[in-house]
Protein backbone atom coordinates (compact mmCIF):
# COMPACT_ATOMS: atom_id res chain seq x y z
CA UNK A 1 0.00 0.00 0.00
CA UNK A 2 1.19 3.49 -0.80
CA UNK A 3 2.03 5.81 2.06
CA UNK A 4 -0.42 8.60 2.61
CA UNK A 5 -0.09 11.99 4.18
CA UNK A 6 -1.49 13.11 7.50
CA UNK A 7 -0.52 16.73 6.82
CA UNK A 8 -3.19 19.30 7.61
CA UNK A 9 -2.03 21.29 4.57
CA UNK A 10 -1.32 18.70 1.83
CA UNK A 11 0.63 19.65 -1.27
CA UNK A 12 0.51 18.46 -4.87
CA UNK A 13 1.70 14.85 -5.05
CA UNK A 14 0.57 13.93 -1.53
CA UNK A 15 -1.56 10.80 -1.11
CA UNK A 16 -4.82 11.27 0.78
CA UNK A 17 -7.07 8.56 2.16
CA UNK A 18 -10.62 9.55 1.25
CA UNK A 19 -14.18 8.24 1.47
CA UNK A 20 -15.94 9.05 -1.77
CA UNK A 21 -19.40 10.56 -1.69
CA UNK A 22 -21.79 11.42 -4.53
CA UNK A 23 -21.11 12.57 -8.08
CA UNK A 24 -20.56 16.28 -8.71
CA UNK A 25 -21.56 18.21 -11.83
CA UNK A 26 -18.20 17.67 -13.53
CA UNK A 27 -18.53 13.88 -13.19
CA UNK A 28 -15.99 13.20 -10.43
CA UNK A 29 -16.72 12.03 -6.90
CA UNK A 30 -17.04 14.44 -4.01
CA UNK A 31 -14.95 13.98 -0.87
CA UNK A 32 -13.45 16.07 1.91
CA UNK A 33 -10.02 16.31 3.55
CA UNK A 34 -9.93 17.87 7.01
CA UNK A 35 -13.08 19.77 6.13
CA UNK A 36 -11.76 20.96 2.77
CA UNK A 37 -13.89 19.92 -0.23
CA UNK A 38 -12.30 17.69 -2.83
CA UNK A 39 -13.21 16.25 -6.22
CA UNK A 40 -11.71 12.88 -7.13
CA UNK A 41 -11.21 11.48 -10.63
CA UNK A 42 -11.47 7.72 -11.11
CA UNK A 43 -13.63 6.91 -8.10
CA UNK A 44 -17.11 5.53 -7.47
CA UNK A 45 -19.42 6.75 -4.69
CA UNK A 46 -18.98 4.70 -1.51
CA UNK A 47 -15.38 3.67 -2.15
CA UNK A 48 -12.47 4.24 0.22
CA UNK A 49 -9.43 5.20 -1.81
CA UNK A 50 -5.95 6.58 -1.75
CA UNK A 51 -5.94 9.64 -4.00
CA UNK A 52 -3.05 11.74 -5.24
CA UNK A 53 -3.50 15.48 -4.92
CA UNK A 54 -3.17 16.79 -8.47
CA UNK A 55 -4.13 20.42 -8.16
CA UNK A 56 -5.05 22.85 -5.39
CA UNK A 57 -7.76 25.26 -6.42
CA UNK A 58 -9.19 28.20 -4.57
CA UNK A 59 -12.34 26.38 -3.49
CA UNK A 60 -11.31 22.73 -3.50
CA UNK A 61 -8.69 20.02 -3.89
CA UNK A 62 -8.54 18.09 -7.17
CA UNK A 63 -7.25 14.52 -6.84
CA UNK A 64 -7.12 11.21 -8.71
CA UNK A 65 -7.46 7.66 -7.44
CA UNK A 66 -4.13 5.81 -7.30
CA UNK A 67 -5.21 2.89 -5.08
CA UNK A 68 -8.63 1.51 -4.22
CA UNK A 69 -8.80 0.36 -0.59
CA UNK A 70 -12.47 -0.65 -0.50
CA UNK A 71 -13.70 -1.11 -4.09
CA UNK A 72 -17.24 -0.73 -5.34
CA UNK A 73 -18.81 -3.89 -6.82
CA UNK A 74 -19.39 -1.77 -9.94
CA UNK A 75 -15.69 -1.12 -10.57
CA UNK A 76 -14.13 -2.49 -13.76
CA UNK A 77 -10.71 -2.04 -15.35
CA UNK A 78 -10.62 0.82 -17.89
CA UNK A 79 -9.71 -0.46 -21.34
CA UNK A 80 -8.21 2.79 -22.59
CA UNK A 81 -4.51 3.44 -22.00
CA UNK A 82 -5.24 7.18 -21.91
CA UNK A 83 -7.92 6.96 -19.20
CA UNK A 84 -6.15 9.16 -16.63
CA UNK A 85 -3.82 11.23 -18.82
CA UNK A 86 -6.73 12.23 -21.09
CA UNK A 87 -9.73 12.43 -18.65
CA UNK A 88 -12.17 12.65 -21.57
CA UNK A 89 -14.16 9.50 -20.77
CA UNK A 90 -14.32 9.78 -16.99
CA UNK A 91 -16.46 6.70 -16.32
CA UNK A 92 -14.61 3.90 -18.11
CA UNK A 93 -13.90 2.38 -14.69
CA UNK A 94 -17.63 2.01 -13.90
CA UNK A 95 -19.75 -0.85 -15.25
CA UNK A 96 -22.13 0.38 -17.90
CA UNK A 97 -25.17 -0.76 -15.94
CA UNK A 98 -24.09 1.40 -13.00
CA UNK A 99 -23.28 4.35 -15.27
CA UNK A 100 -26.94 4.32 -16.29
CA UNK A 101 -28.05 4.16 -12.64
CA UNK A 102 -25.84 7.12 -11.73
CA UNK A 103 -27.23 9.18 -14.61
CA UNK A 104 -30.79 8.37 -13.57
CA UNK A 105 -30.00 9.41 -9.97
CA UNK A 106 -28.30 12.64 -11.10
CA UNK A 107 -31.27 13.77 -13.17
CA UNK A 108 -33.66 12.93 -10.32
CA UNK A 109 -31.52 14.90 -7.86
CA UNK A 110 -31.55 17.99 -10.08
CA UNK A 111 -35.32 17.83 -10.62
CA UNK A 112 -36.24 17.45 -6.97
CA UNK A 113 -34.41 20.70 -6.15
CA UNK A 114 -36.99 22.74 -8.06
CA UNK A 115 -40.52 23.69 -6.99
CA UNK A 116 -43.23 21.76 -8.77
CA UNK A 117 -40.92 18.93 -9.80
CA UNK A 118 -40.94 16.82 -6.62
CA UNK A 119 -42.41 13.35 -6.97
CA UNK A 120 -41.51 12.92 -10.64
CA UNK A 121 -40.39 9.46 -11.70
CA UNK A 122 -37.22 9.37 -13.77
CA UNK A 123 -37.33 6.30 -15.98
CA UNK A 124 -34.32 3.98 -16.31
CA UNK A 125 -32.15 5.37 -19.12
CA UNK A 126 -32.37 3.92 -22.59
CA UNK A 127 -28.94 2.42 -23.20
CA UNK A 128 -26.72 3.54 -26.06
CA UNK A 129 -26.61 1.34 -29.14
CA UNK A 130 -22.86 1.02 -28.47
CA UNK A 131 -20.56 2.04 -25.62
CA UNK A 132 -17.35 2.44 -27.62
CA UNK A 133 -16.76 3.58 -31.19
CA UNK A 134 -19.99 5.58 -31.18
CA UNK A 135 -18.79 9.18 -31.57
CA UNK A 136 -18.94 10.76 -35.03
CA UNK A 137 -17.15 13.98 -34.06
CA UNK A 138 -13.73 14.63 -32.53
CA UNK A 139 -12.02 17.90 -31.64
CA UNK A 140 -8.27 17.64 -31.19
CA UNK A 141 -5.70 20.01 -29.77
CA UNK A 142 -2.41 20.18 -31.70
CA UNK A 143 0.76 19.79 -29.66
CA UNK A 144 4.50 19.86 -30.40
CA UNK A 145 5.52 18.47 -33.78
CA UNK A 146 1.98 18.63 -35.14
CA UNK A 147 0.76 15.83 -32.85
CA UNK A 148 -2.96 15.41 -32.18
CA UNK A 149 -4.26 14.89 -28.68
CA UNK A 150 -6.43 16.13 -25.85
CA UNK A 151 -5.90 18.39 -22.87
CA UNK A 152 -6.37 16.87 -19.41
CA UNK A 153 -9.09 19.07 -17.94
CA UNK A 154 -7.67 18.84 -14.41
CA UNK A 155 -3.93 19.33 -14.98
CA UNK A 156 -4.36 21.26 -18.28
CA UNK A 157 -1.51 19.20 -19.75
CA UNK A 158 -1.49 18.18 -23.40
CA UNK A 159 -1.72 14.42 -24.00
CA UNK A 160 -0.87 13.06 -27.48
CA UNK A 161 -3.04 10.09 -28.48
CA UNK A 162 -2.94 7.59 -31.31
CA UNK A 163 -6.57 6.48 -31.04
CA UNK A 164 -9.69 7.24 -29.03
CA UNK A 165 -11.92 4.33 -28.02
CA UNK A 166 -15.05 6.47 -28.04
CA UNK A 167 -14.50 7.52 -31.67
CA UNK A 168 -15.81 5.67 -34.69
CA UNK A 169 -13.24 3.68 -36.65
CA UNK A 170 -13.47 6.23 -39.46
CA UNK A 171 -12.21 8.97 -37.15
CA UNK A 172 -9.41 6.81 -35.75
CA UNK A 173 -8.30 5.93 -39.28
CA UNK A 174 -8.12 9.64 -40.13
CA UNK A 175 -6.28 10.34 -36.87
CA UNK A 176 -3.60 7.81 -37.81
CA UNK A 177 -2.95 9.59 -41.12
CA UNK A 178 -3.02 13.07 -39.59
CA UNK A 179 -0.84 12.34 -36.57
CA UNK A 180 2.33 14.41 -36.65
CA UNK A 181 1.28 16.41 -39.73
CA UNK A 182 -0.81 19.23 -38.30
CA UNK A 183 1.69 21.77 -37.01
CA UNK A 184 0.12 24.52 -39.14
CA UNK A 185 -2.93 24.72 -36.83
CA UNK A 186 -3.70 24.64 -33.10
CA UNK A 187 -7.08 22.87 -33.22
CA UNK A 188 -8.53 20.29 -35.59
CA UNK A 189 -12.02 18.84 -36.00
CA UNK A 190 -12.94 15.54 -37.68
CA UNK A 191 -16.59 14.72 -38.37
CA UNK A 192 -17.58 11.39 -39.87
CA UNK A 193 -20.76 9.99 -41.38
CA UNK A 194 -21.04 6.58 -39.77
CA UNK A 195 -23.77 5.55 -42.24
CA UNK A 196 -22.29 7.24 -45.32
CA UNK A 197 -18.49 7.09 -44.93
CA UNK A 198 -18.35 10.79 -45.75
CA UNK A 199 -16.12 13.02 -43.62
CA UNK A 200 -15.10 16.59 -42.88
CA UNK A 201 -11.74 17.84 -41.59
CA UNK A 202 -11.35 21.46 -40.53
CA UNK A 203 -9.37 23.62 -40.95
CA UNK A 204 -7.92 23.01 -44.39
CA UNK A 205 -4.37 21.66 -44.19
CA UNK A 206 -1.98 22.82 -46.89
CA UNK A 207 1.44 21.83 -45.55
CA UNK A 208 2.27 18.43 -46.97
CA UNK A 209 0.59 15.36 -48.43
CA UNK A 210 -1.38 13.53 -45.74
CA UNK A 211 -3.45 11.44 -48.10
CA UNK A 212 -6.72 12.97 -46.89
CA UNK A 213 -8.79 15.81 -48.25
CA UNK A 214 -9.42 18.59 -45.73
CA UNK A 215 -11.22 21.91 -45.53
CA UNK A 216 -14.60 20.53 -46.62
CA UNK A 217 -17.51 22.90 -46.07
CA UNK A 218 -19.88 20.10 -45.11
CA UNK A 219 -20.31 16.32 -44.94
CA UNK A 220 -23.32 14.03 -45.12
CA UNK A 221 -24.82 11.59 -42.64
CA UNK A 222 -27.85 9.34 -42.94
CA UNK A 223 -30.44 8.96 -40.19
CA UNK A 224 -33.51 6.72 -40.38
CA UNK A 225 -33.01 6.38 -44.11
CA UNK A 226 -32.78 10.11 -44.88
CA UNK A 227 -29.55 11.89 -45.80
CA UNK A 228 -28.54 15.05 -43.97
CA UNK A 229 -26.02 17.65 -45.06
CA UNK A 230 -24.12 19.08 -42.11
CA UNK A 231 -21.89 22.15 -42.49
CA UNK A 232 -18.78 22.60 -40.39
CA UNK A 233 -20.40 25.07 -37.95
CA UNK A 234 -23.72 23.17 -37.74
CA UNK A 235 -24.67 20.95 -34.79
CA UNK A 236 -25.35 17.25 -35.22
CA UNK A 237 -25.71 14.64 -32.47
CA UNK A 238 -22.44 12.77 -31.86
CA UNK A 239 -24.11 9.36 -31.41
CA UNK A 240 -25.99 8.71 -34.64
CA UNK A 241 -27.44 5.29 -33.82
CA UNK A 242 -28.87 6.29 -30.43
CA UNK A 243 -30.07 9.65 -31.78
CA UNK A 244 -32.22 7.65 -34.21
CA UNK A 245 -33.84 5.94 -31.22
CA UNK A 246 -34.47 9.35 -29.65
CA UNK A 247 -36.10 10.76 -32.80
CA UNK A 248 -38.41 7.76 -33.02
CA UNK A 249 -39.38 8.15 -29.35
CA UNK A 250 -40.16 11.86 -29.79
CA UNK A 251 -42.45 10.98 -32.69
CA UNK A 252 -44.21 8.25 -30.71
CA UNK A 253 -44.70 10.42 -27.64
CA UNK A 254 -46.01 13.47 -29.51
CA UNK A 255 -48.46 11.22 -31.39
CA UNK A 256 -49.08 13.88 -34.01
CA UNK A 257 -52.34 13.96 -35.97
CA UNK A 258 -52.64 14.70 -39.67
CA UNK A 259 -54.12 18.17 -38.97
CA UNK A 260 -51.54 19.19 -36.33
CA UNK A 261 -49.01 22.00 -36.53
CA UNK A 262 -45.60 21.26 -35.02
CA UNK A 263 -43.05 23.88 -33.98
CA UNK A 264 -39.48 22.56 -33.98
CA UNK A 265 -37.55 25.11 -31.91
CA UNK A 266 -33.75 25.13 -32.01
CA UNK A 267 -34.18 23.03 -35.14
CA UNK A 268 -30.52 22.75 -36.21
CA UNK A 269 -30.13 21.02 -39.57
CA UNK A 270 -33.76 19.91 -39.47
CA UNK A 271 -33.54 16.37 -38.10
CA UNK A 272 -36.80 16.42 -36.13
CA UNK A 273 -38.58 18.61 -38.69
CA UNK A 274 -37.80 16.44 -41.71
CA UNK A 275 -38.27 13.08 -40.00
CA UNK A 276 -41.60 14.02 -38.40
CA UNK A 277 -43.09 16.14 -41.19
CA UNK A 278 -45.07 13.25 -42.69
CA UNK A 279 -46.98 12.85 -39.42
CA UNK A 280 -48.60 16.30 -39.36
CA UNK A 281 -50.04 19.07 -41.50
CA UNK A 282 -47.33 21.71 -41.01
CA UNK A 283 -43.92 22.12 -39.38
CA UNK A 284 -42.48 25.50 -38.43
CA UNK A 285 -38.74 25.01 -37.82
CA UNK A 286 -36.89 27.78 -35.97
CA UNK A 287 -33.10 28.11 -35.93
CA UNK A 288 -30.75 31.06 -35.37
CA UNK A 289 -27.69 29.62 -37.18
CA UNK A 290 -27.75 30.63 -40.82
CA UNK A 291 -25.42 27.74 -41.71
CA UNK A 292 -27.77 25.24 -40.08
CA UNK A 293 -30.82 26.71 -41.83
CA UNK A 294 -29.05 26.41 -45.19
CA UNK A 295 -28.35 22.76 -44.39
CA UNK A 296 -31.93 22.21 -43.22
CA UNK A 297 -33.40 23.57 -46.43
CA UNK A 298 -31.24 21.18 -48.44
CA UNK A 299 -32.16 18.33 -46.11
CA UNK A 300 -35.89 19.04 -46.52
CA UNK A 301 -35.89 19.01 -50.32
CA UNK A 302 -38.99 17.20 -51.53
CA UNK A 303 -40.94 17.93 -48.33
CA UNK A 304 -43.54 20.63 -48.90
CA UNK A 305 -44.99 21.19 -45.41
CA UNK A 306 -41.93 22.59 -43.58
CA UNK A 307 -41.34 26.31 -43.18
CA UNK A 308 -37.88 27.32 -41.92
CA UNK A 309 -37.56 30.59 -40.02
CA UNK A 310 -34.14 32.07 -39.32
CA UNK A 311 -33.86 33.83 -35.97
CA UNK A 312 -33.84 33.41 -32.22
CA UNK A 313 -36.48 31.04 -30.87
CA UNK A 314 -37.63 33.54 -28.25
CA UNK A 315 -38.22 36.22 -30.89
CA UNK A 316 -40.02 34.07 -33.44
CA UNK A 317 -42.17 32.09 -30.99
CA UNK A 318 -43.20 35.32 -29.32
CA UNK A 319 -44.72 36.49 -32.60
CA UNK A 320 -46.17 33.30 -34.07
CA UNK A 321 -49.40 33.92 -35.92
CA UNK A 322 -50.62 30.35 -35.42
CA UNK A 323 -51.11 28.26 -32.29
CA UNK A 324 -49.11 25.01 -32.59
CA UNK A 325 -50.50 21.70 -31.40
CA UNK A 326 -47.03 20.46 -30.37
CA UNK A 327 -43.63 22.01 -29.70
CA UNK A 328 -40.16 20.46 -29.64
CA UNK A 329 -37.66 22.35 -27.48
CA UNK A 330 -34.08 21.17 -28.09
CA UNK A 331 -31.85 23.99 -26.81
CA UNK A 332 -28.11 24.09 -26.19
CA UNK A 333 -26.62 23.18 -22.81
CA UNK A 334 -27.64 26.57 -21.40
CA UNK A 335 -31.31 25.73 -21.78
CA UNK A 336 -34.06 27.95 -23.16
CA UNK A 337 -34.11 31.71 -22.98
CA UNK A 338 -36.76 32.76 -20.45
CA UNK A 339 -38.67 34.54 -23.22
CA UNK A 340 -38.88 31.29 -25.21
CA UNK A 341 -40.45 29.57 -22.19
CA UNK A 342 -42.89 32.44 -21.71
CA UNK A 343 -43.84 32.28 -25.40
CA UNK A 344 -44.42 28.53 -25.09
CA UNK A 345 -46.66 29.09 -22.08
CA UNK A 346 -48.64 31.72 -24.00
CA UNK A 347 -49.01 29.46 -27.06
CA UNK A 348 -50.16 26.56 -24.81
CA UNK A 349 -49.56 23.63 -27.18
CA UNK A 350 -51.19 20.35 -26.25
CA UNK A 351 -47.80 18.65 -25.95
CA UNK A 352 -44.13 19.58 -25.56
CA UNK A 353 -41.09 17.37 -26.16
CA UNK A 354 -38.15 18.92 -24.31
CA UNK A 355 -34.76 17.43 -25.25
CA UNK A 356 -31.87 18.35 -22.94
CA UNK A 357 -28.24 17.40 -22.42
CA UNK A 358 -27.84 19.37 -19.17
CA UNK A 359 -29.93 18.29 -16.13
CA UNK A 360 -29.55 21.57 -14.21
CA UNK A 361 -30.76 23.67 -17.15
CA UNK A 362 -33.52 21.13 -17.77
CA UNK A 363 -34.75 21.41 -14.18
CA UNK A 364 -34.69 25.21 -14.33
CA UNK A 365 -36.77 25.30 -17.50
CA UNK A 366 -39.25 22.62 -16.41
CA UNK A 367 -39.90 24.55 -13.20
CA UNK A 368 -41.02 27.52 -15.31
CA UNK A 369 -43.23 25.40 -17.59
CA UNK A 370 -45.02 23.57 -14.75
CA UNK A 371 -45.63 26.88 -12.99
CA UNK A 372 -47.60 27.64 -16.14
CA UNK A 373 -50.23 25.40 -17.75
CA UNK A 374 -48.11 22.27 -18.22
CA UNK A 375 -47.56 19.00 -16.38
CA UNK A 376 -44.73 16.49 -16.79
CA UNK A 377 -45.83 13.10 -18.13
CA UNK A 378 -42.51 11.41 -18.84
CA UNK A 379 -38.86 11.88 -17.88
CA UNK A 380 -36.82 9.54 -20.06
CA UNK A 381 -33.02 9.68 -20.08
CA UNK A 382 -31.39 8.46 -23.29
CA UNK A 383 -27.69 7.73 -23.04
CA UNK A 384 -25.98 9.35 -26.01
CA UNK A 385 -22.64 9.62 -24.18
CA UNK A 386 -21.50 6.28 -22.66
CA UNK A 387 -18.37 6.26 -20.49
CA UNK A 388 -18.86 9.94 -19.67
CA UNK A 389 -21.06 11.65 -17.08
CA UNK A 390 -23.10 13.39 -19.78
CA UNK A 391 -26.56 12.19 -20.78
CA UNK A 392 -29.50 13.27 -22.90
CA UNK A 393 -32.99 13.43 -21.45
CA UNK A 394 -36.39 13.57 -23.14
CA UNK A 395 -39.24 15.09 -21.14
CA UNK A 396 -42.83 15.01 -22.39
CA UNK A 397 -45.22 17.64 -21.07
CA UNK A 398 -48.92 18.20 -21.69
CA UNK A 399 -51.52 20.74 -20.67
CA UNK A 400 -52.68 20.19 -17.12
CA UNK A 401 -55.94 18.36 -16.79
CA UNK A 402 -58.74 20.55 -15.53
CA UNK A 403 -60.08 19.63 -12.10
CA UNK A 404 -63.71 18.49 -12.40
CA UNK A 405 -66.23 20.89 -10.84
Amino acid sequence: MMEHTTNIEPTVGDKLELILEGIVSSGECAASWNGEPATVFGGIPGERVLAELVRKQRDRIAARVVEVLDPSPHRITPKCEYFWPCTGCQWQHISYEHQLELKQEWIAAKLVEKPGLQGLTVQPPIASQGTIGYRNHARFTIGPGGTLGYVNYITRRFVPINRCDLMHTGINNALAKLQGHCAETTQLSIRYGVNTGDYLIQPKLVGGDIGLESGQKHYTESMLGREFRVASPSFFQVNTATAEVMVQMVGEQLNLASEDTLVDAYAGVGVFATLLADRCKQVIAIEESSAAVKDARVNAEGISNIEFRLGKTEDIMGNLEIGPDAVILDPSRQGCDRRALEATIKLAPKKIAYVSCEPTALANDLAVLVEGPFQVNLVQPIDLFPNTHHTECLVILSLKEETPQ
